[in-house]
């Protein structure tokens, strides 16, 4: 197989988040090509998951797994003498090509090895967390993401915040005769912003981001709704922070928290160079699928811009650390 041009043909493949159906279609013809026994495996709707084993190995003791979806818009491929463009070049779809390639190499060692890309890692990791009702019995997961070819030893997680204040409308020439929730708000969120997160001295600081604010009806209304949401990055286990945004945020607005993704450390592999992501995958929704290794080729700097890419000889290098890497776990 040509991982350049199996990479280049899957970009071309538009797959945003929640239209993953013609990505799997491809992707499990091309497997069934190589022989591999194919599970089409259902999330929802038409969106599924793909499974794929050498048809010689009951039970794959180790699984390469990485995300089918991109965020939009699409963007499709080219490439010049050193690297693929493209939606998805590096996140995730240089990676699938690299797993099948370090697949096949293992398979022809006799390797217990074997394949599972997902949907909807962009969004809310539906595809994994289906998955992980219906393990195969693997001991290993190795995760595809972009890390520069760098063996992660932890990642952050993630705590989606949303701060609503409520309040009453009037004419905004008789304020008195109001309550503005966006006032409440802009208080609330002035000592979130000024709290002192947690560190982890091997990990790094926790972050925060007030990625959307919405409220209000008009500039000549007092506005009676308004909402923050916020995305804080994890580096120690959510409890006491999430006590102290209860406290910060004040009794004047709601604090819900809508989403947790823990943070992981993970397993390292001797003679790779190691780094700590401080984004969040689908390791945690994959818990039952075995002990995960993280490592991918590509910048995470470079994914989900325009200018999305992946070096060739980062692609190629991918392959021999899956091999690596697969080779070292199963002995």
């Amino acid at each position: 197989m040509d991982p350049i041009a199996l990479t280049r043909q899957l970009i071309d493949i538009e797959s945003i988040t929640g239209h993953e159906a013609p990505v799997t279609s491809f992707l499990a013809g091309y497997l069934e090509s190589l022989d591999y026994a194919v599970e089409r495996m259902p999330v929802e709707g038409e969106r599924f998951n793909v499974y794929a084993r050498p048809r010689e190995i009951a039970e794959p003791a180790l699984i390469f797994s990485t995300h089918m979806d991109t965020v939009p818009p699409f963007i499709a491929s080219s490439e010049d003498e050193t690297n693929i463009y493209g939606r998805g070049a590096c996140d995730a779809k240089g990676i699938i090509a690299a797993m099948i390639a370090a697949c096949e190499r293992l398979r022809a060692t006799e390797k217990s090895t074997g394949l599972l890309f997902v949907a909807g890692e962009e969004r809310d990791s539906l595809g994994a967390t289906v998955a992980n009702r219906n393990p195969r019995g693997s001991r290993f997961l190795v995760n595809g993401e972009p890390t520069e070819n760098r063996i992660a030893l932890a990642s952050k997680g993630a705590l989606r915040v949303e701060v609503t204040a409520h309040g009453k409308m009037a004419h905004s020439a008789y304020p008195e005769l109001g309550e503005s929730a966006i006032d409440k708000l802009l208080d609330a969120l002035a000592p979130l912003r000024a709290m002192k997160l947690p560190e982890n001295p091997e990990i790094g600081a926790s972050t925060m981001n007030i990625g959307l604010i919405e409220g209000g009806r008009a500039t000549n209304v007092i506005p009676d709704f308004a909402k923050a949401q916020i995305l804080y990055r994890l580096v120690a286990p959510s409890g006491p922070l999430r006590e102290a945004i209860v406290t910060a945020a004040g009794k004047a607005v709601e604090v819900e928290f809508v989403l947790e993704i823990p943070y992981q450390r993970f397993r390292t592999v001797p003679g790779i160079p190691t780094m700590t992501a401080a984004f969040t995958t689908d390791i945690p929704k994959l818990s039952a699928w075995g002990e995960p290794v993280l490592l991918g080729p590509g910048s995470i700097h470079v994914a989900h811009t325009d200018g999305e890419f992946l070096a060739k000889t980062e692609l190629l290098r991918a392959i021999e650390l899956y091999e690596q890497i697969g080779t070292e776990l199963l002995g």
